[in-house]
């Protein structure tokens, strides 16, 4: 039987300031479900604006970073786009999501 892992560590290139200013560059993302990917569609940010949908899946299935107690939409928005950028990149890699041409390293959700 093979073994195989739900979670990723990371690195982020920039780094989250939290309100105290201590930065969290180190961090936990785990394999997305379908549910991390249906469910937000319900969320009245996603119907009004269809790219908010890629805020919510990252806010979901980002455990951990740095010393943060939860991981909410808010943290998502505020990172650098470097980092937002990178944490896109990872989903897809670690997902299985393939880049469609050019996209800019955004999460191919449908």
């Amino acid at each position: 039987m093979t073994v195989f892992s739900t979670e990723v560590e990371f690195t982020l290139p920039l780094g989250y300031r939290d309100g105290d200013g201590t930065l969290h560059r180190q961090g936990v993302m785990r394999l997305a479900t379908a549910a991390d990917e249906i469910l937000p569609l319900k969320d009245h940010r996603v119907q009004a604006n269809p790219a908010y949908l890629t805020v919510l899946v990252l806010a979901r299935v980002v455990l951990r970073l740095g010393s943060l107690d939860m991981i909410n939409a808010k943290v998502i928005e505020d990172l650098f786009m470097a980092d937002y950028t990178y944490l896109q990149t990872l989903y897809n890699k670690i997902n299985g999501v393939e880049q469609e041409g050019g996209n800019g390293g955004a999460p191919a959700m449908r």
